[in-house]
């Protein structure tokens, strides 16, 4: 029909106009996330050691170490309870905690702090040190 604009058979819309873009879908982390009212009764008195990642999404050195933290989770599944804070969206405990750079990580055993590593690590640093506490 003449005079209606439709969109080519490319599937491109007419004119200079970009091509809509597909959002990306997330991929669920396999580390559970703890937030700043959850901490006492999941983190502290967890009865398994805590594996814990002081992240945030702005962090492009916090999102390269989370494929490592995922694997930490399947790896040891019900014996060491791997989770993230969200630091952007939970400033309590990264305060009480001094956390000043991330990712930040801390293990947790008996509700205290018994390891902690700051910055990018390799995957055997972070599985050494959880190993050290099982």
């Amino acid at each position: 029909m003449p005079g209606i604009l439709a969109a080519p058979k490319s599937g491109r819309p007419p004119g200079n106009l970009p091509a809509p873009r597909s959002k990306e879908i997330p991929i669920m982390s396999q580390a559970a996330e703890v937030t700043d009212s959850q901490w006492e009764t999941t983190v502290l008195h967890s009865e398994v050691p805590v594996f814990v990642d002081f992240w945030a999404e702005w962090c492009a050195p916090c999102r390269a170490m989370s494929p490592y933290v995922d694997k930490l989770a399947g790896e040891y599944g019900a014996k060491v309870k791997v989770l993230k804070i969200n630091t952007s969206d939970n400033s309590e405990v990264p305060a009480r905690y001094g956390i000043t750079a991330i990712p930040t990580f801390l293990i947790i055993k008996g509700g205290q702090v018994v390891k902690q590593l700051v910055g990018s690590q390799s995957y055997a640093n972070l599985k050494a040190a959880v190993d050290a506490t099982l």
